[in-house]
């Protein structure tokens, strides 16, 4: 089974990879995939054509793919599919809150029904920026410097908010605690600007994090359990991304709507950054207890500093993403790359482990 779409801001995002996903599975032949949408509302589609029905109405690219930014349902969920219990294995191609936070992982263990990635602890911590950057922190891995904001305490106190982040300096970064594909983030590069971009990011999370700019490339990992199951986790080759549009930062619209990025896989970094950088990406991955996948961000300094940025537990997984882009540049295609996470699911199957 393949779920997706969702109730997050990333709902276009996700019904992109699994296009790709569902479509490699059926190439391949030795699959029998049951596609199964969920609607912005948290209604499960598991009958007729899922993908279709969620696109329709959609605003439609060039390229054919849907995305627009849609912010939270109205409506709680309705209905799971009955099917749930008689498939092998669900691949959840859920990106953000709703599903990739932890909520469908605790589902399908209560089901008894294995999946692709991480589970409930590790998809929880990733999502939560916050929480992850004090593991992350203890496992000896810098972060940037942050500090967090609550509705509450900002309806209340929006001075004593204030303060607080100016002993971050300027720039900061205003971004939804739990959020993704950029989503609500601002670059706040005077202290005036900052009341609006909390106010934005308050639309996505009513949990805020304000970050200290870390300048730097941004260079990005991907990281799989180890092969043989028992082995380590290992990682692919980096990539660095840029922005050569008229953006800012590596925002939503720079990620998915214009060509405004440019992706070097590998990326051009000395040997012994490359090998830091992805020891550094399997730590990160075990300190979060991640399983099945992740996708592991950094900043990279001019002197070789590395930044962990954040760990992303369901990356995007179009055939042009940055995930299976890297994983192809060390030798994994897209097809062998689908079929090991399937395979790897069914091995660590639910439950304690």
């Amino acid at each position: 089974m393949v779920v997706f779409g969702g109730r997050s801001g990333e709902h276009e995002v996700s019904l992109a990879s699994a296009r790709a996903i569902t479509g490699a599975l059926r190439r391949g032949g030795r699959h029998e995939v049951v596609p199964v949408g969920i609607t912005r509302s948290g209604r499960w589609i598991s009958s007729g054509d899922p993908m279709r029905e969620l696109e329709s109405g959609h605003k439609h690219l060039p390229d054919g793919s849907t995305l627009e930014i849609s912010g939270p349902p109205a409506a709680v969920g309705e209905k799971l599919p009955a099917g749930l219990g008689s498939v092998d294995v669900v691949f959840p191609v859920l990106h953000g809150p709703y599903g990739e936070d932890g909520t469908i992982q605790g589902l399908l263990e209560l089901a008894g029904v294995p999946y692709v990635g991480s589970g409930v602890l590790s998809s929880a911590v990733a999502m939560d920026k916050a929480i992850a950057k004090v593991l992350l922190r203890a496992a000896g891995l810098t972060v940037a410097d942050a500090v967090v904001l609550r509705k509450q305490r900002w309806g209340a106190d929006p001075g004593g908010c204030a303060r607080d982040v100016e002993a971050l300096g300027l720039p900061v970064f205003v971004k939804p605690a739990r959020g993704g594909s950029s989503i609500g983030i601002t670059r706040v590069t005077d202290q005036g600007g900052l009341a609006g971009a909390v106010q934005d990011a308050l639309r996505s999370d009513p949990k805020v994090l304000v970050e200290a700019a870390v300048p730097g490339r941004e260079v990005e990992c991907g990281v799989l359990d180890g092969s043989a199951g028992s082995a380590g986790p290992e990682a692919s080759v980096p990539a660095e991304v840029r922005v050569v549009g008229d953006y800012d930062f590596y925002d939503f619209e720079a990620k998915y709507l214009d060509a405004a990025t440019e992706l070097t896989v590998p990326a051009d970094l000395p040997p012994d950054v490359t090998a830091r950088l992805q020891q550094a990406a399997r730590t990160a991955y075990t300190a979060l207890d991640c399983e099945g996948l992740a996708r592991v961000d950094f900043f990279v300094g001019d002197d070789g500093s590395l930044v962990v940025n954040e760990v992303n537990t369901m990356p995007g997984f179009t055939p042009t993403s940055m995930f299976p882009r890297m994983w192809a540049a060390s030798g994994l295609d897209y097809p062998a790359l689908v079929d090991r996470l399937l395979t790897g699911a069914l091995r660590r199957g639910t439950g304690l482990r």
